[in-house]
């Protein structure tokens, strides 16, 4: 797919998809992902990110991650864009991203870099050698301060980056980067519903999910809302939604990290949304009962509320 075509792709809820597991977690339930995708897209989604943190990318082997992205390809039409994370060493993610390509992916997300020791100087030239060794379009994801703004400029200016998921709560380091960057770059607001306002007046033309999972109508509706610049109606999805957000930001049992009931929440959602959720796999952890009951409440609300 052409850069300028996956920029417009990108103008959108990009649906961070949850995987399914067996029981024992032990294997990926690819007939129940395919029916997550379906309802997924049944309901309006047609931008789709495999093998993300909400995804579990972490959790995963190359082989199963290969497996997660066909699975998205045979299961969505074609108006469908597929953009598959990979992460790691230049050459684990250039064979990742080879066999992607080949499955019929249409762009490539590269994870925020996860080594103990990195020189922010020598940052570029790991994305660039990435860039290079691929076709397809490519997406930076940054988390974190590692990914410095000087670094995201350069990158964007590459006809190859087609979009940069800023998933930092630093709107103002946001528009900033935004300010000066190129145009030729689509930016998205990577952490979801809650901050969807303010990046969306800050430059961002699209923004991630994960609660899309199982409640795709409601974050099609907020996304609708900003686009007719209808922020009286945005603001009160945003607050309609924020309850499951803030959930998942919380660390969960036994933790003093924060935001271990990420997945857990989406996988419980996709559950009680007569969908396939399932385990989640060590190290993230099941959410505690009095959890489960909060999603339980806040998934009824949405069900409840009015969306027109």
């Amino acid at each position: 797919m052409e850069p300028a075509t996956l920029r417009e792709r990108f103008e959108d809820v990009a649906f961070t998809t949850a995987v399914p597991f067996s029981e024992d977690a032990e294997t990926v339930r690819h007939d129940a992902l395919a029916e997550n995708l379906e309802a997924m897209y049944d309901a309006g989604a047609r931008l789709f990110v495999p093998c993300g943190n909400t995804g579990e990318y972490y959790s995963l082997t190359d082989e199963e991650r290969i497996s997660v992205v066909e699975t998205h390809v045979d299961a969505l039409p074609e108006d469908a864009t597929i953009v598959a994370g990979a992460g790691g060493s230049v050459g684990e993610v250039r064979a990742l991203a080879d066999a992607y390509e080949s499955a019929g992916a249409d762009a490539l997300m590269v994870m925020h870099p996860n080594h103990t020791y990195i020189n922010q100087s020598e940052l570029p030239n790991y994305y660039h050698a990435i860039c290079d060794a691929t076709d397809l379009g490519v997406v930076i994801y940054k988390r974190g301060p590692e990914i410095t703004r000087e670094t995201l400029v350069e990158l964007a200016e590459r006809e190859d980056v087609v979009a940069v998921k800023f998933a930092v709560d630093d709107v103002r380091e946001f528009s900033q980067t935004v300010e000066d960057g190129p145009e030729n770059v689509t930016w998205v607001n990577g952490i979801a519903e809650r901050y969807a306002l303010p990046f969306a007046l800050e430059g961002a033309t699209g923004f991630t999910t994960g609660i899309g999972n199982f409640v795709p109508e409601a974050v099609r509706s907020l996304f609708d809302a900003l686009e007719e610049d209808d922020w009286e109606r945005a603001r009160e999805l945003r607050s309609l939604l924020r309850p499951l957000e803030d959930l998942r930001a919380e660390p969960g049992p036994g933790n003093d990290l924060s935001a271990g009931n990420n997945v857990p929440v989406i996988k419980h959602g996709l559950e009680l949304a007569g969908l396939h959720g399932g385990p989640v796999r060590t190290p993230i952890r099941s959410l505690s009962d009095a959890d489960e009951h909060r999603v339980e409440v806040e998934y009824q609300r949405i069900r409840a509320a009015s969306l027109e």
